[in-house]
C-alpha cells in the first residue's frame, strides 16, 4: 500500500494529546506544528485516522508542498502536482479552504480560482479531455499558506471531525467533542473513577468520558468523504477499521458519570445526545445548581466548561458563580477540579491558586484550562 503523508489539524495548544492519540493507534509522527500534527500512514490509516482519533478537526493527505511568492509560481507549483494520481476523470475538485499567514499571496479567492486552473490545465492534458462533467465522488482541496510555503492537503473526512453523529440537539455555546476529549485526555480521569460536570449542557463532557470508558469510537457513527474514493482507498480498509470499532466496545462498564445544569430543558437535550452516543445507560443526568454539588465517595474529578461571560452570562453573575463553584468543591473530600474558562478572575473568586494552568484556543477565544489538582487515592494491594 502506497505511504502518504496525513495532516491532522487541531486546537492551539492541543497538539501533545493528539499526537499521542497518533502514536497509540501505531503511527509514526513526521512532524507537530502550532494546531496540527503530521503522521506516516497508508490507506488504512486513513480509515483508522478518521473513525478512531478522538482529537483532530480532520484528516488531510498531504499532496504537496512548495514555495510561491507570485501567482505564476502558485499556478505552476500546483501544475507539476500529478492530480491523476489522486482524481479520477469524473472526480468533483475544488479548494475548500484557503488559510495564508504571513504570505505575499492573500486573497482566497484569488488563490482558489488560480489553483482550480491549474489542476484543470493538468488534468485535461492527462484525460485528453476539454470539459470536466465533475459528477463523481467529491475531493476537496484545503490550503494553507504560511511564510509563503503552500501546504496542500486533500480533506478525507468531510464534515468535521467534531461532529460524531450525537448531537442533534444543541444547547448554546457548546464545548466541541473534539476539544472535550482532548481535555478529558489531559487529566488523569480514568473509567472506574468519578466524574462530575455541574455546568453540562447540551452533556458533551460527560458524553465523551462515557466514550472513552466503553471505548466507543467516536467515528462510528458517521460517514467520510474519503469513503467514496475507491481509486486510493479500498473498501476493505473502511470495513476493517469499523469491525475492529464494534470489537473494541465495552458494553458493561460500571461507571460513575453525572451531568448538571439547572436548566431542564438543555438536560432533555443532552439525555438525547446520550442516546443517540449509545451511552445514556451510563450516565445520570440531574437538574441541580452548582451550589448543590455534593458526593460522598472520595478521589472524584469536576470538569466542566462553566460560563465565562462571553456568550452567556452578564458578567455580574460571574464572582458569585465561580465563589459557588469554590465553595462546593471545598466540600468534596480529596476532588480534583478541571475548568476551562476565559474569565479573568477564576482563581480570585473561587478562593483558591490552580495547581497548574494552560493556555488554550476554543476557536479564537484564549482560554484557560485550570487544573486544581486533590490526593491521588491509595494504591490497592
Amino acid at each position: 500500500m502506497e505511504r502518504w503523508e496525513l495532516i491532522a489539524p487541531c486546537h492551539f495548544g492541543l497538539e501533545a494529546v493528539l499526537k499521542r492519540e497518533i502514536q497509540d493507534l501505531g503511527y509514526e509522527i513526521s512532524k507537530v506544528e502550532d494546531g496540527k500534527v503530521t503522521f506516516w500512514g497508508d490507506a488504512e490509516a486513513v480509515a483508522y485516522g478518521n473513525i478512531f482519533l478522538r482529537t483532530t478537526e480532520r484528516i488531510l493527505l498531504k499532496v504537496a508542498e512548495f514555495k510561491a511568492v507570485t501567482f505564476e509560481e502558485l499556478f505552476q507549483g500546483t501544475k507539476a502536482i500529478p492530480w491523476e494520481a489522486y482524481i479520477p476523470r469524473d472526480g468533483k475538485f475544488w479548494v475548500t479552504k484557503v488559510n495564508s499567514i504571513k504570505s505575499s499571496l492573500f486573497s482566497p479567492s484569488d488563490i482558489q480560482a488560480i489553483m482550480k486552473k491549474a489542476m484543470v490545465e493538468r488534468l485535461k492534458e492527462h484525460y485528453h479531455l476539454s470539459w470536466f462533467e465533475e459528477d463523481g465522488a467529491s475531493y476537496p482541496l484545503r490550503v494553507t499558506l504560511m511564510k509563503d510555503i503552500v501546504t496542500i492537503g486533500l480533506d478525507t473526512s468531510g464534515v468535521s471531525l467534531h461532529k460524531r453523529g450525537y448531537r442533534q440537539m444543541t444547547a448554546k455555546a457548546p464545548i466541541t467533542e473534539t476539544l472535550a476529549a482532548a481535555l478529558l485526555m489531559l487529566t488523569p480521569w480514568r473509567g472506574d473513577r468519578i466524574l462530575v460536570d455541574p455546568f453540562c449542557g447540551s452533556g458533551t463532557f460527560p458524553i465523551e468520558a462515557a466514550m472513552m470508558a466503553a471505548d466507543i469510537a467516536p467515528g462510528r457513527n458517521r460517514s467520510f468523504l474519503a469513503e467514496d474514493w475507491k481509486n486510493l482507498i479500498p473498501r476493505k480498509c473502511w470495513y476493517d477499521a469499523m469491525t475492529e470499532a464494534d470489537d473494541r466496545i465495552r458494553r458493561n462498564q460500571k461507571v460513575d458519570i453525572q451531568g448538571y445544569d439547572i436548566d431542564g430543558e438543555v438536560l432533555k437535550a443532552a439525555r438525547e445526545n446520550a442516546r443517540l452516543a449509545e451511552v445514556d445507560d451510563m450516565i445520570h443526568f440531574q437538574q441541580r445548581p452548582v451550589k448543590e454539588l455534593r458526593h460522598p465517595r472520595k478521589y472524584g474529578f469536576i470538569v466542566t466548561n462553566p460560563p465565562y461571560g462571553e456568550r452567556l452570562e452578564d458578567k455580574a453573575d460571574l464572582p458569585q458563580l465561580y465563589r459557588e463553584i469554590g465553595e462546593s468543591f471545598r466540600m468534596l473530600d480529596s476532588w480534583s477540579m478541571y475548568l476551562i474558562t476565559s474569565y479573568e478572575d477564576t482563581e480570585r473568586y473561587i478562593g483558591r491558586r490552580a495547581d497548574k494552568n494552560r493556555k488554550i484556543y476554543n476557536g479564537m477565544l484564549k482560554t484557560y484550562f485550570y487544573q486544581f489538582l486533590g490526593p491521588k487515592p491509595p494504591k490497592r494491594g
